[in-house]
């Protein structure tokens, strides 16, 4: 992952952080999340952003018994989520784009940062969350240790996975381009763009690694294709 120069050294993160509670939406270091923000809320929380250091904590509520649906790309979840409990863990995104539109939203774009622990929750501003993050377990989002760590990624039988799951599903998908990303962005767009459940997509926010999350994801997949291909009813 290349840092910009924009980006906060681990130093001089901030002690508190606004969070945007979004089931079925990941952010992961490196990765880019389109956002349309509408609700008076969120509006508050991005003018509040980017007076600050721009940063925003994308976490996943903890699933309901029926859990809801995903967001959709880059859209506000629709139910009240102000006060539902959420995953202790998230990620931190920097707005590297804004926008306004004429009936009054913002489209921004967040590049994932690093990680984050829930230590505290604080009271909310402007209805918005805010949380005391730990960013101690995650130094290395900031730089390539994360890439490197975790053993090779065994890539052929990623992308046999993947093109196993994108059959079951009836999903297309560009494989020049699919081959030729690197490690990095391949598992990391995966991740972010693939119809996972919420707790799927919680596991593979908390691997360690890349190879762990690759590991992870290659279960996922697998596992789904084998579910779709017995001819039971898809859970994404």
């Amino acid at each position: 992952m290349i840092r910009s120069p924009f980006d906060p050294r681990f130093e001089d993160l901030p002690d508190v952080l606004p969070i945007f509670p979004l089931p079925g939406v990941l952010l992961l270091p490196g990765g880019k999340l389109p956002l349309n923000v509408f609700e008076p809320r969120y509006l508050a929380m991005t003018r509040d952003a980017l007076a600050g250091p721009r940063l925003i904590g994308m976490v996943q509520p903890q699933p309901r018994e029926s859990e809801p649906a995903a967001a959709g790309e880059g859209e506000e979840e629709g139910g009240d989520l102000g006060a539902w409990p959420v995953f202790r863990t998230g990620c931190a995104g920097r707005i590297t784009a804004f926008g306004e539109t004429d009936d009054g939203r913002y489209l921004i774009t967040l590049t994932g940062l690093l990680r984050f622990d829930i230590a505290e929750e604080l009271p909310a501003r402007s209805g918005y969350r805010r949380v005391r993050p730990d960013w101690s377990s995650y130094r290395g989002d900031l730089g390539n240790e994360v890439a490197a760590e975790g053993g090779a990624l065994d890539r052929a039988r990623l992308l046999q996975a993947l093109r196993g799951y994108f059959e079951a599903a009836g999903l297309q998908g560009d494989w020049e381009a699919i081959r030729s990303a690197p490690d990095v962005e391949l598992v990391t767009s995966l991740a972010m763009l693939c119809p996972f459940d919420t707790r799927e997509k919680q596991a593979l926010l908390e691997a360690p690694t890349l190879g762990q999350r690759a590991e992870t994801m290659i279960a996922i997949l697998e596992m789904a294709s084998l579910d779709q291909g017995d001819g039971q009813p898809a859970r994404h």
